[in-house]
């Protein structure tokens, strides 16, 4: 916004001056206001109104499955498919962790409806910054690895750890390998290997650790 100089001075003369400055810059104003509003381009980034906008389009029909936690949204993605037509849409991805099913949903944003779905099994997008936080709650809900955890963060400068949104977390996603025991059930379920950073800068050993999330259960790995 520009800086307004408002100048004060008798005589009507000056005044009816300054009433004109002033309502020339409000139009210029108003056409600005106009500009900076224009709807997005095709190709740029989308809002975070957009992306609130089809996330909820697209989990619409699944409003159920998400409040149990079957399904999660797990983000949302500028679709760039050259067959739009010139319209502006976005990819949904959300996740059955009933079915183990990736879902995506493509919504018109113009529109507001959605024009496409897929679903695919064995196919495991990165994970969500959700996923991570529910993966070291998990963590934080089993007895042997919570109390490590919280004595390590505590350790570590941290004081009692109180949530896991206040763990720094990185989380990647894990397949088997001719891995022996439970953790072979990754083979078809969504699990996640989780790196944990603790407040002084250093990382948990949690190498031997994996969160499955379909399952809602902790896989230790045998070596």
């Amino acid at each position: 916004m520009g800086r307004r100089l408002i100048v004060m001075a008798a005589g009507a003369g000056v005044v009816a001056a300054a009433g004109a400055i002033l309502l020339a810059s409000g139009e210029q104003g108003s056409r600005a206001a106009g500009s900076s509003a224009r709807l997005p381009a095709l190709e740029d980034p989308l809002t975070g109104q957009e992306v609130a906008r089809a996330g909820a389009i697209a989990s619409a029909g699944s409003r159920s499955h998400l409040a149990a936690g079957r399904t999660k949204l797990l983000y949302v993605e500028r679709d760039d498919d050259k067959d739009s037509a010139g319209h502006r849409r976005a990819d949904a991805y959300l996740y059955d962790y009933g079915g183990d099913r990736l879902i995506v949903r493509t919504v018109d944003l113009g529109r507001g409806t959605v024009v496409r779905e897929t679903v695919a099994r064995g196919v495991q997008p990165p994970p969500s910054k959700e996923e991570e936080n529910t993966a070291a709650g998990l963590l934080l809900g089993d007895r042997e690895y919570a109390r490590g955890l919280r004595e390590a963060y505590a350790k570590a400068g941290g004081g009692p750890l109180r949530s896991a949104t206040a763990l720094g977390l990185r989380g990647l996603i894990f397949t088997p390998s001719g891995e022996s025991g439970s953790a072979r059930e990754c083979e078809t379920h969504r699990c996640l290997r989780l790196f944990v950073r603790l407040p002084d800068g250093t990382w948990l050993d949690t190498s031997r650790i994996v969160v499955d999330l379909s399952a809602k259960k902790i896989h230790t790995l045998e070596w």
